[in-house]
């Protein structure tokens, strides 16, 4: 949100269709997660990385080409580079350990993993920021870290080293949450993600280059090879990574986080359809708890964002956006 959006008359909250934004974001997202799954059979993750986000710079460039023509619409100018810049390594960092992780685990255990990022912003609010956490959200975030032990049972053999990426980027995802959420004021959402697929692009692309310059890749047999399922999944990709994150973005817009926040472990069920429908994995009994810990420790702490009031006490960053841009 801009400054002068948020110094405008707030707009009358609609939960129902916000709920509704959520959950298709969830889809998006799952979808952006089994397209990276698949893909990554055949090419390349860094490859997978840096189209996802050349495709989400070139499409919020396009749109603000367009909305800058109108009275209000946002542009690219940012008056705040250096955060936009932190914003965008930070969410690269989460993508790329994220791509990584779906290849070696099934689908619904890794959202669960990820969707520990609440919680992991809850201790950094508390730990970093010094704000006041109470008992309860403690409890929730154990909790939280019980599940997680569930799913990975150490020592099981279950998921091994793998089972590390998706937690790494949760943190790295609850670090980008907590900047955002002191900062989240000062630009146009829209000219924020435009500036993160930008960021994004400029970091992965001379990585991928030079492994092509001076490493063992052909980039351009690589892209000649390219037979039209894998065009389609990666624009699939790119199209469901870009719009799940405007999807939050508009239901962040018409209700608080903390009346949408136990909405989003919808996810945690759309993946693990996904997992069954697409890659033929069904969680056994194990993992199904760790991910039931997982959810309810999420939505509890959602509760006492809400039991509070928006009134109650000021605006924490443990309340803020802690799912997504």
């Amino acid at each position: 949100m801009s400054t002068g959006a948020a110094l405008a008359a707030p707009r009358p909250e609609r939960a129902g269709l916000g709920v509704l934004f959520i959950a298709l974001m969830a889809v998006c997202f799952v979808t952006l997660d089994s397209s990276v799954k698949l893909l990554g059979a055949g090419l390349p993750v860094l490859f997978i990385l840096a189209f996802r986000y050349a495709f989400q710079a070139a499409a919020m460039a396009l749109w603000l080409a367009v909305s800058r023509r109108r009275p209000g619409g946002a542009g690219f100018r940012s008056a705040h580079p250096r955060f936009q810049i932190a914003r965008g390594t930070l969410l690269l960092t989460t993508s790329a350990l994220s791509f990584w992780a779906v290849q070696v685990l099934p689908m619904a255990e890794f959202t669960a993993l990820i969707l520990l990022t609440p919680l992991l912003v809850t201790l950094l609010a508390g730990w970093v920021l010094r704000e006041p956490v109470s008992l309860l959200r403690w409890a929730a975030v154990a909790g939280g870290f019980a599940g997680a032990l569930i799913m990975v049972r150490p020592g099981g053999g279950v998921f091994g080293w793998g089972a590390l990426l998706p937690l790494a980027a949760a943190l790295s995802y609850a670090v980008f949450q907590v900047l955002t959420s002191k900062l989240s004021t000062l630009e146009s959402p829209f000219t924020t993600h435009c500036w993160t697929g930008l960021v994004g692009t400029a970091l992965a692309l001379p990585p991928l280059l030079a492994w092509a310059a001076f490493g063992e890749l052909d980039l351009w047999a690589l892209l000649r090879g390219l037979d039209g399922a894998q065009w389609a999944l990666l624009l699939l990709a790119g199209a469901t990574g870009t719009v799940g994150h405007l999807f939050l973005i508009l239901a962040l817009g018409l209700a608080p986080a903390s009346k949408l926040m136990p909405f989003m472990y919808l996810q945690i069920g759309v993946a693990g359809l996904s997992g069954w429908l697409v890659f033929n994995h069904r969680p056994d009994a194990w993992a199904l708890a760790g991910m039931a810990v997982v959810a309810a420790c999420g939505a509890l702490g959602a509760w006492l964002n809400l039991r509070g009031g928006p009134a109650a006490r000021p605006r924490s960053v443990v309340e803020a956006d802690t799912s997504a841009d």
